[in-house]
């Protein structure tokens, strides 16, 4: 018998005279494993605007810079994974959905191809993989056309990676509404991937679209899955999960200072079989370690990705180490793959009579970022065009959420235009306007629902609720839960708003269902909906164009 520490390989000679035996180095005591990761891809297969990054040689500065582009993440994948003997692409969900022009104008089957091209083979289901509904989302993933005829043309082939949610329940069957854990082996050795949604995601997209589904605790359904997992021997076990954390650390900072987010808790009431987290939801890339374990996250829009690579005991078939780092999609290092380059362009070249069309022009960009009350200018704009749109139903007011506020508006070098292609990335939804009576004090309890997680306290950038001109109120980050608006600054016009008049409020039809936790805009009467979100806002910019910034007065920060 072979001696275990030396490995032999023996030669048959063609002629069967001769036989040669050579002898091979020890075998390494570990399996090393390339986890190549991303998430909140969004469809954006186009490159996405430029985004700040640190100034390498001035420590304290930042210059904006250009990441991603489906065709540059294609090759930057390809790089990760090439010379490694074992490699497996994997995200962390919110592939779809909330996507550019190209990509959801195609109910983003486009992606979903460039997906199955640039080598996925894993991801969680994230809040906006529902936006369309269960049985979109079914059709995405398993193929075939939508009821009124195929989108392109021709039959559409769906996703040749798996889909996981192993915490969404179909509460008719009981069972799993998709498959909870993938395993990929490798040398023998096998990685349990387990893929959760998050929990809260009922409060962050339309009702219609989780009809039937339940969406159960992330830490309590992962720890369920421990034992059947070793039952069928796993010890190397990975979460993919779509929920994250923000820090106040660059994208590539190993310490991740000031992590904060659900994440967390999740993270530290994992079983301790589980060794990896990737995470997602968030947008922001982050390199963390929570109870001892990597947590990590790619950013968004395939601007990042995230390059993991883990050795695994051959005797125990566990994780001994773990390395992470996250990688920017510089398309100076990362040209542009021909293959999926070929995709986009396709799309892109359907898409550019729609894209293109020019809307308005504008004296300078409109920013989506909130200031320190929580204000931001392209809030303020949309606020104001679905007021607009929606006067003749009565409209007084209008509230936008800013988490469906997608991309800044910035015009065009040259000529200062904004194109159709442009509005849509910023609301790409689809969403309709709803015009309903509120009382006073139902609105006063709106603006405080803006604080009911505990969310928004001490955010140096909070994500508040978005108002229409005339309409103002100023809160106080230091007092308690409830109690946060100052009552008596609450105002229309200048006048304080009584607790019993009524008043005709507009919001999106996201927003009208209780989406983001609003509940009291479910208690509205006398509802009427109107036109599409996106057409009121192409009005708007239509009929005031050129337009010029509007200066922050509407919401003050109190403390």
């Amino acid at each position: 018998m072979l001696n275990n520490a030396l490995r032999f390989t023996c030669t048959l000679a063609v002629s069967l005279l001769l036989t040669g035996c050579t002898a091979l180095a020890p075998a390494p005591p570990y399996v090393h494993v390339r986890i190549v990761a991303f998430n909140d891809f969004h469809g954006h297969l186009q490159m996405p605007g430029p985004m700040r990054f640190p100034d390498q040689d001035h420590p304290g500065q930042y210059l904006m810079q250009q990441a991603g582009g489906a065709a540059h993440l294609a090759t930057a994948i390809h790089a990760e994974r090439n010379g490694q003997r074992h490699s497996v692409v994997v995200a962390a969900g919110d592939l779809v959905s909330a996507s550019p022009l190209v990509s959801s104008m195609f109910f983003d089957e486009p992606t979903i191809e460039v997906l199955n091209s640039l080598g996925l083979e894993i991801t969680s289901v994230g809040n906006h993989e529902f936006d369309r509904g269960r049985e979109e989302l079914l059709r995405l993933i398993n193929g075939g056309c939508r009821p009124e005829g195929c989108v392109t043309g021709s039959q559409y082939a769906g996703a040749r990676f798996a889909y996981l949610a192993a915490n969404v329940r179909d509460t008719a069957t009981g069972k799993p509404f998709l498959p909870p854990y993938a395993i990929r082996e490798f040398e023998g050795i096998p990685i349990a991937f387990i893929g959760l949604a998050l929990k809260g995601t009922p409060a962050l997209v339309s009702k219609y679209g989780i009809t039937g589904l339940h969406f159960e605790d992330e830490a309590e359904t992962a720890n369920a899955l421990i034992p059947e997992l070793r039952a069928r021997g796993v010890e190397a076990i990975v979460v993919l999960i779509h929920q994250g954390a923000s820090t106040r650390g660059a994208y590539d900072d190993p310490a991740c200072p000031g992590m904060e987010g659900e994440i967390v808790d999740i993270v530290k009431r994992l079983d301790k079989a589980v060794d990896l987290v990737i995470s997602g939801h968030t947008h922001q890339a982050y390199l963390c370690r929570v109870d001892g374990r990597p947590v990590t996250s790619a950013g968004s829009y395939g601007r990042f990705l995230t390059e993991i690579d883990l050795d695994l005991d051959r005797d125990n078939h566990d994780v001994v180490h773990a390395q992470t780092n996250n990688i920017r999609i510089d398309p100076q290092i990362f040209p542009a793959d021909p293959k999926v380059a070929a995709i986009v362009n396709q799309y892109a070249r359907l898409a550019a009579p729609r894209a293109g069309r020019v809307v308005a022009k504008l004296s300078s960009a409109l920013s989506e970022q909130a200031n320190s009350t929580g204000e931001s200018e392209l809030g303020d704009v949309i606020a104001d065009a679905q007021l607009a749109a929606t006067r003749a139903a009565g409209a007084q007011i209008a509230f936008m959420n800013q988490g469906g506020i997608r991309a800044p508006l910035i015009p065009a070098h040259g000529d200062n235009s904004i194109s159709y292609g442009n509005i849509f990335a910023t609301q790409p939804f689809g969403n309709s306007l709803v015009t309903m009576t509120l009382t006073g004090e139902q609105i006063r309890r709106l603006l405080e629902q803006q604080f009911t997680k505990g969310v928004n306290s001490a955010d140096q950038h909070p994500r508040l609720i978005q108002v229409s001109n005339g309409f103002a109120y100023a809160w106080d980050a230091t007092r308690p839960t409830g109690q946060r608006i100052l009552v008596d600054s609450i105002r229309l016009n200048g006048r304080a708003l009584a607790s019993d008049a009524t008043f005709r409020v507009t919001v999106n039809s996201f927003m009208a269902d209780g989406g983001d936790s609003f509940s009291v805009l479910t208690e509205g009467l006398e509802r009427e909906v109107g036109m599409p979100d996106i057409d009121a806002l192409e009005a708007y910019l239509s009929a005031n164009s050129p337009l010029a910034a509007i200066p922050y007065r509407r919401i003050v920060r109190a403390k």
